[in-house]
């Protein structure tokens, strides 16, 4: 994998470029974007392309390509979707208590009950990485073994956390195409546990990732007929949900179906790839079994004194059909996104199910892309082996991707 400067994730720029939730434009010079005031809240299916001030300070009136982003680097590389930075903004008045005692905090934890049809123990931390390694601490025993596909984020991109406020319990990888465990992969490696108490670790615990890293989304029978094999085991399952809006949307379910009427225990439930600054939900659906977590995620050191703009976040992203709104945007780019590359040559090599796109790129056109300012990462799969003169290139789609970002990067593929 390219680091974050030759993949041009840091490409220094002239002039700062954001857009708000209806994907207008603000240019105000070497601003920091996320500091810019936006200027409207026209709804995000307004395709509203007009120009507006920034703070009052003149802007350019005609796009030039140069201005086009092109950044397909991560979801996380977006800014912060009006609606939840106009609710931090809000929070920010006045005094509230800490630690999660505020109003937002409790308004959040009510809202998460109703939108998963049942009464769910709900708690907020700013990252994935946090989430889901507090919530696989809770369901899983310092002896006990986590089950996750092979190229999980779990596995892979969280520097041993689940280990680390798991206490010593052990992720064992499994292999898997397109992101996926099968059943009968998951079954072949409960067969190696049990019946060398005290001597061997105890199958413990399940991950599944909903969307996958491939961008492949588990059908909620396959979730079902995972949990089922899990639970024949006593194994706790959990969702890292860090793109669980996307596949929500593409599945055209609800938050219960997808997740504890399918048999998941636990989810971490992301919005900050959606759209929010910095704020992720544990929710574990037996309320019984989320006993101590509040003391788990103190002493984690993850638990914010001022807790309220983490609720704000949460409480703005869930409102309405905000959320869903912000994900359905994201995929559908990600659909167009695949769609024009594969017209002239360039399929993806994986089902574009969310808001991800895998590409073999040949390094020329690799190296023509960057050079014009395209941001994206190289990637590497064990499913997937290309020829030495090729590039996987990972392309990442969020609620403020835009066609103008997705017709010049094609353009520049032909």
């Amino acid at each position: 994998m390219l680091s974050y400067a030759e993949h041009g994730k840091f490409r220094a720029q002239t002039q700062a470029v954001a857009r708000d939730i209806c994907g207008a434009r603000h240019v105000s010079p070497l601003r920091d974007p996320l500091a810019c005031a936006f200027a409207c809240h026209a709804d995000l299916a307004s395709g509203s392309r007009d120009w507006h001030g920034c703070n009052g300070a003149p802007t350019l009136t005609v796009a030039q390509d140069d201005d086009i982003p092109m950044n397909f680097a991560s979801d996380n590389t977006a800014p912060v979707a009006q609606p939840i930075l106009d609710a931090i903004v809000r929070a920010n008045a006045g005094y509230a208590l800490g630690y999660g005692n505020d109003d937002w905090t409790a308004a959040v934890e009510r809202r998460l009950s109703d939108l998963f049809e049942r009464d769910v123990a709900a708690f907020l931390v700013p990252t994935g990485t946090a989430a889901n390694a507090l919530a696989l601490a809770q369901v899983a025993p310092p002896w006990g073994v986590v089950f996750a596909h092979a190229e999980s984020h779990i596995a892979t991109d969280e520097c041993g956390a689940p280990e680390f406020f798991g206490g010593g319990c052990k992720l064992a990888g499994l292999p898997g195409d397109a992101g996926k465990i099968a059943p009968e992969t998951l079954q072949s490696a409960l067969a190696f546990y049990g019946g060398h108490s005290p001597h061997q670790m105890v199958a413990a615990a399940l991950s599944i990732t909903e969307a996958t890293e491939a961008g492949t989304i588990y059908r909620i029978e396959e979730i079902a007929a995972l949990c089922e094999i899990a639970h024949a085991r006593s194994l706790a399952v959990h969702m890292d949900g860090a793109r669980f809006a996307n596949a929500l949307v593409r599945l055209n379910a609800t938050p219960a179906q997808l997740t504890w009427q399918a048999g998941i225990d636990a989810l971490s439930f992301g919005a900050t790839k959606g759209g929010a600054m910095a704020a992720e939900a544990v929710v574990i659906f037996d309320p019984a079994r989320a006993a101590f977590f509040g003391e788990r995620r103190k002493r984690g050191g993850h638990l914010l004194s001022k807790h309220r703009f983490l609720a704000a976040q949460f409480a703005a992203f869930l409102d309405g059909d905000l959320w869903v709104d912000l994900a359905r945007h994201a995929n559908a780019m990600a659909s167009e996104l695949g769609e024009k590359l594969a017209a002239i040559g360039l399929p993806p090599l994986f089902p574009v199910e969310a808001n991800l796109v895998f590409v073999a790129l040949p390094r020329a056109l690799d190296a023509k892309l960057k050079a014009a300012g395209a941001s994206y990462y190289a990637w590497s799969s064990e499913t997937l082996r290309l020829p030495v003169d090729k590039v996987l290139a990972r392309l990442v789609t969020s609620f403020a991707t835009q066609g103008e970002d997705i017709e010049r990067f094609v353009n520049l593929c032909k």
